[in-house]
């Protein structure tokens, strides 16, 4: 379940008995010595109800809740719980989640931090699958889904999965590395009951190895294949008869090796995709002159369940009418691959009337932002993406653009928006207009940039999101940002759970607002900010209950840091440095904190300083 999961209503009034009746049964008896019930409920009997009622539980917060109400409890919620999540693969052992849980079939495992996405972090950090592969081939004989974000997985590990988990079904892997062809061709070649296998922006070395052609003849149960991220060619006509032999598929995302020539042959073999990644969306370069382009638009006609449209990775422009058909069917749209223009846009998007989810090139400029205003009012989720990423560029979208979304999309939920200038009038008026946020990340490229019509600090706009959005758990701030800005956020955002900050704050007053008054706060990363060792101390009494933070670029020193590691022993403190960069006496590149039952790792590399 992800952690943004609503929490599950109250079970229906027959199960609300059991549950009281067993809150009261506590394992370490009444005071005459007997367990509570024991005449009326002996234990076993409780925790036989317990189990069913336990059942109906799915998120993980609720459950956690429910582990924590007595020893009973405790004990039924583990042997209940068939998906484990884990938010930081150090903070507990492999050995001591197979113990406490031993009846799982999913596990969902995370890595490295975000802030490794963006190369903060060296290479050979850590986060390795292959001790948990291990230990989950010993204790979960039976394990069906692997779900990892940001972990390193070796070859040898995805052979463990294919060769000793014999029921193996699903294989997700979002932003690994580690890993190339000839592993996947292992991999699928001896998962003979596969039903998902998503590369999601994971990193794939090419191993020459057609890993296509090592899927097992006969019809495929595959429901979900996801290979965007691969760079390198495939063996078409090997994946083409893998579509013809799978009639579940559901979920196909191609890589830009597959031309819209080999589109149109894999959708007329797969009228049943309900999500597609195009691939190219640009013709080959071996067609020939003479040879007649094939009929796109019927063959996106004929795909009358399409909901979610993807890929676009070489687009051609001229191509994009063949996408019609589907477009009134459309829930979530993907052109963060496409650079097209509002003139290119707008026919497409005048037709997507249901749409939820909107990836996009800030290319389209405002101009096809109010295009989109003017006809999503169902958009749950925007995220406009910089063509050109660096602080000194012309920023096609600005305040026009947010402005133009908060009024016409006043159901939106999320938004990421990367952009060169904005206003405290247009973030005020996006606070007034969407007060279901959820996620508001606002990311002015440029460093400490003011309002450019006011001049002022973009305090104002950032504390009316805090103010306004009573459901906002995430938060990225940018722009020029005074402590003022964070006392907003201290005073308001009570349910923030992640907070991004960057090259924002006056003081260690900043960060002391926000560690003092968010108590929700899970994450917490911060960038070239002015905190030091003071900021770092005023979170003593906050960072048990925090997954992380990471502090790079601030003030911090040596010292400070081994302040809160002798005061704090179940935090692992890490300094961290970039690999080729000799250690300095009392000054800290990078902190990255985190809690742990297990205690520092034994995995660290010599760029790694445990505290």
């Amino acid at each position: 379940m992800s952690e943004d999961d609503e929490r599950q209503q109250y079970p229906p009034p027959d199960l609300e008995f059991a549950s009281n009746k067993a809150r009261n049964c506590n394992s370490t008896g009444s005071g005459s010595g007997h367990p509570e019930f024991q005449s009326t409920y002996p234990d076993q009997v409780l925790e036989n109800v317990l189990e069913n009622v336990l059942h109906f539980l799915t998120s993980r917060r609720d459950r956690n809740a429910a582990s924590l109400v007595c020893k009973s409890w405790y004990r039924v919620e583990a042997l209940t719980r068939s998906e484990l999540f884990i938010g930081n693969c150090y903070a507990v052992s492999p050995g001591r989640a197979t113990a406490r849980f031993t009846r799982v079939k999913a596990l969902h495992l995370k890595g490295k931090p975000r802030f490794a996405d963006f190369n903060l972090m060296p290479p050979d950090w850590g986060a390795h699958f292959n001790p948990w592969a291990l230990a989950m081939a010993k204790a979960y004989p039976w394990l069906e889904k692997v779900h990892l974000k940001r972990m390193s997985v070796t070859d040898d590990d995805l052979a463990t999965l294919a060769e000793l988990f014999l029921g193996f079904k699903e294989l997700v892997l979002v932003c690994c590395d580690g890993f190339g062809t000839s592993g996947l061709g292992i991999f699928v070649n001896k998962c003979r009951q596969l039903k998902v296998l998503d590369l999601i922006e994971s990193e794939v070395s090419d191993d020459e190895t057609d890993w296509i052609s090592c899927f097992p003849e006969g019809e495929s149960n595959l429901e979900s294949l996801i290979f965007d991220c691969v760079e390198c060619h495939i063996n078409f006509e090997a994946l083409e008869r893998l579509v013809a032999r799978s009639p579940s598929l559901k979920k196909f995302k191609l890589n830009r090796y597959v031309s819209i020539g080999q589109l149109y042959r894999l959708m007329v073999r797969a009228p049943q995709l309900t999500h597609l990644g195009t691939g190219s969306f640009s013709p080959s370069d071996i067609v020939g002159q003479g040879d007649q382009e094939p009929d796109y638009v019927a063959a996106f006609a004929a795909c009358r369940s399409l909901v979610c449209l993807s890929g676009f990775r070489e687009i051609i422009p001229d191509y994009l009418p063949a996408i019609y058909p589907v477009c009134a069917n459309l829930t979530s749209l993907n052109f963060s691959y496409a650079n097209i223009t509002a003139e290119q846009l707008k026919p497409i998007i005048s037709k997507c009337h249901k749409l939820q989810t909107f990836w996009v090139l800030d290319s389209i400029c405002d101009e096809g932002l109010q295009a989109v205003a003017a006809t999503c009012k169902d958009l749950r989720e925007l995220r406009v993406f910089p063509v050109d990423p660096r602080e000194d560029s012309d920023g096609p979208v600005s305040e026009v653009g947010l402005q133009a979304i908060s009024e016409g999309c006043r159901k939106l939920q999320s938004i990421l928006y990367f952009c060169q200038r904005m206003t405290n009038a247009a973030v005020i008026a996006m606070s007034k207009n969407c007060p279901d946020l959820v996620v508001f990340r606002l990311c002015i490229m440029g460093r400490h940039r003011a309002d450019p019509v006011t001049g002022e600090p973009m305090d104002d706009g950032f504390g009316a999101i805090v103010m306004n959005c009573k459901k906002l758990t995430r938060l990225a701030v940018s722009g020029l940002l005074t402590d003022k800005a964070f006392g907003y956020i201290g005073r308001h955002g009570k349910l923030v759970r992640t907070l991004s900050v960057a090259f924002a704050g006056d003081s260690d007053m900043a960060l002391k607002y926000v560690l003092e008054g968010c108590p929700q706060l899970q994450k917490l990363e911060i960038r070239d900010s002015p905190f030091g060792d003071a900021a770092l101390r005023s979170g003593l009494h906050h960072y048990y209950n925090m997954r992380f933070l990471w502090m790079s670029s601030c003030r911090l020193t040596r010292h400070g840091c081994q302040e809160i590691a002798r005061a704090m022993p179940r935090l692992v403190v890490e300094v961290i440095r970039s690999a080729d960069e000799e250690e300095m006496d009392d000054v800290v590149g990078t902190l990255y904190m985190y809690r742990s039952l297990e205690g520092p790792r034994t995995d660290a590399p010599k760029f790694v300083t445990i505290l």
